[in-house]
């Protein structure tokens, strides 16, 4: 099966990228940094021509099953991954767009978590879960893990 792991964090390559990276070797995926991106917010104008997102999520598209990973920042996903996810709605809004999105319709995703909890907490994978399911994506696994606290 044909993998991509996106991964956004603060820190390209700390725990979420050592995370990302040892998944994405197992599956024989390939491994995006979605921060080397730039990405707009989700605007109602749809006014962000200018930025990587279309062409980023049409490759993206070429991806049998999609691993979502970020660290956990307040129950929530990294502000990078947000407006990516965020930005999916351009393919919804925007006619000439929609035919692509329904490719999303036979992907599988998976979501990959880091914090220094015992496990992602539940806004956090609802969140995920809800839109790619939304979507018609499929849930394949939920990974987390754990990192104390650095002295």
């Amino acid at each position: 099966m044909k993998t991509v792991v996106i991964y956004s964090s603060s820190n390209p390559n700390g725990n979420t990228y050592q995370s990302a990276k040892a998944l994405a070797e197992e599956k024989r995926a390939e491994l995006i940094y979605l921060d080397r991106y730039k990405i707009g917010e989700y605007c109602y104008k749809h006014s962000h021509s200018d930025d990587d997102f279309v062409n980023l999520f049409r490759w993206v598209l070429g991806f049998e099953h999609i691993i979502f990973a970020s660290p956990v920042y307040w129950y929530a996903v990294t502000p990078r991954m947000k407006a990516f996810i965020d930005r999916i709605t351009d393919f919804m809004d925007i006619e000439a767009l929609k035919p692509e999105l329904r490719a999303l319709r036979d992907k599988q995703f998976s979501i990959l978590s880091t914090s220094c909890q015992e496990r992602a907490p539940a806004p956090f994978t609802e969140m995920l879960v809800g839109t790619f399911e939304y979507l018609g994506m499929k849930l394949q696994e939920q990974h987390h893990v754990h990192y104390p606290y650095a002295d």
